[in-house]
């Protein structure tokens, strides 16, 4: 198994439910977030495309957090979701640096925090929060290892891209376009 998270950028409205509902769901302090979104502004007038995304830790497969983690907190659990463990990290920040993502945030209570895909909701068998409220049904959520998930059949039916393919993380979150 290996999950997956599938967001359609024509879809997206930017609303921000699915930061709020992260927050609430995770008891996020005030000032941070695990998820946010962007606006992307392309072309000239009076061809200009607009995008919006809701953007987080991508859980890569090849994770540089992972790696750079002198006590191992960051760690990749079963389905390829990256976690930290917040009583092992130090809060060097050295994740944090090495995020391509922007995706880390120092915890004020000294530890490293980040969007866990709500892996104690999925442990339950439900979504994670972000996909769960999103009124325009522009989140999905899967295994990319089952070629019969949405997640799947979304991918190889529609274009899509990452986020900074180039740094050579194999994220798993993508983008519809």
């Amino acid at each position: 198994m290996r999950y997956a998270m599938v967001i359609d950028t024509l879809k997206c409205v930017g609303c921000s439910d699915c930061v709020v509902a992260c927050q609430t769901e995770n008891d996020v302090p005030i000032g941070y977030c695990r998820d946010w979104i962007t606006e992307t502004v392309d072309g000239t007038y009076p061809n200009i495309v607009l995008e919006l995304k809701s953007e987080r830790c991508n859980h890569c497969d090849n994770a540089p957090c992972v790696r750079c983690c002198p006590t191992g907190a960051s760690h990749i659990v079963d389905g390829g979701i990256v976690l930290v463990t917040p009583n092992e990290c130090i809060g060097c920040g050295a994740c944090i640096q090495s995020c391509p993502y922007d995706a880390r945030y120092q915890h004020p209570e000294g530890y490293v925090d980040k969007c866990t895909f709500c892996h104690h909701r999925l442990e339950k068998g439900q979504l994670p929060a972000c996909v769960s409220v999103c009124p325009t049904k522009c989140m999905y959520f899967g295994d990319l290892d089952n070629p019969n998930s949405e997640v799947s059949k979304l991918l190889k039916n529609r274009k899509w891209k990452t986020l900074a393919p180039e740094a050579g993380t194999k994220p798993n979150v993508y983008y519809l376009i």
